[in-house]
């Protein structure tokens, strides 16, 4: 009975947190039991019943927590039902057109069977961490593009399949 779902997450400056946020609390509207956390504090997956991970993208690679806890928590992961997001491009590209997964993802949702995966817009602005974050912003790059509808839509497509699944047991 796929009800409790972890929404773990990497992020450095708080956006990817904000989106996993709104993912668990979209999970819950439509009945499920989620709850979203920074990657680097789940000390185990046993308990969830199905899994989101979501990953700020840094040059071309997912945040380092959420890259360690895929690889961590494989085993687990590959036993369970797995979605997958990254949140990076600083424009509307992501809104405009899919995204595909950098390819460190694409490898993880391979080997672990995920059973999807997005790529929502990023946001970046004053006071970010980071020599480049900071670079980026001060260069007039920065900017909030995530969707939240978007966003919000999504998560309500993976509530719809695990309970769909949860139906059927």
């Amino acid at each position: 009975m796929p009800g409790n779902v972890l929404v773990a997450y990497g992020s450095t400056n708080g956006s990817t947190a904000q989106i996993a946020e709104a993912v668990a609390a979209v999970l819950c509207k439509e009945g499920l039991t989620a709850e979203a956390l920074p990657a680097g504090s789940v000390p185990d997956v046993t308990r969830y019943d199905a899994v989101v991970v979501g990953g700020g993208l840094y040059a071309g690679r997912w945040q380092k927590d959420a890259r360690r806890f895929v690889r961590s928590n494989r085993r687990a992961l590959a036993e369970r039902p797995l979605w997958l997001f990254s949140s990076g491009p600083l424009d509307a590209s992501a809104s405009e057109k899919d995204i595909p997964p950098v390819h460190g993802v694409r490898r993880a949702m391979a080997r672990l069977d995920a059973r999807g995966h997005v790529t929502f817009g990023g946001c970046l602005e004053e006071g970010a961490k980071g020599r480049i974050a900071r670079s980026i912003v001060r260069n007039g790059k920065g900017g909030d593009f995530r969707d939240f509808p978007e966003i919000e839509a999504w998560a309500a497509r993976v509530a719809g399949e695990l309970l769909d699944e949860q139906a059927k047991n």
